[in-house]
């Protein structure tokens, strides 16, 4: 839920400065773009600090389950920061769909597991 919390705020805060303060300058392109880098951060960072629980998401018979979890770590923020330019955004956000399929069965297994990550804590249903 905080990723999602994060994304939309972001995007929110980003709309009404744009509105208000800048006269629309930004596009909303550039501000769905900087909402996502703010989300990739905070989620690349959790991977260093919340390891275990997000290691206890994979699967069993998945070896180098720590290794996995800071390999994907590095790609949300080398992701974050591809995003941020134009001339990279659009390879990146290629690549956040592929990686992001990649990753939603650990994502599914974690919450049938009931792990509880912080902002993720709350099962099947969410």
């Amino acid at each position: 839920m905080v990723p999602l919390i994060i994304l939309f705020g972001t995007l929110g805060v980003l709309f009404l400065i744009n509105k208000f303060l800048l006269g629309g300058k930004l596009s909303f392109s550039f501000m769905g773009r900087v909402a996502m880098t703010a989300m990739l951060l905070l989620a690349g960072i959790a991977h260093f600090i919340y390891f275990e629980p997000m290691v206890a998401m994979m699967p069993d018979f998945v070896p180098l389950k720590l290794e996995i979890v800071y390999f994907t770590g590095v790609c949300e923020l080398l992701a974050a920061a591809g995003l941020l330019w134009d001339q990279t955004a659009k390879p990146t956000s290629v690549m956040l769909i592929i990686f992001f399929i990649a990753i939603l069965p650990a994502n599914i297994m974690g919450s049938l597991k009931g792990v509880n990550i912080p902002g993720a804590e709350y099962g099947p249903w969410y």
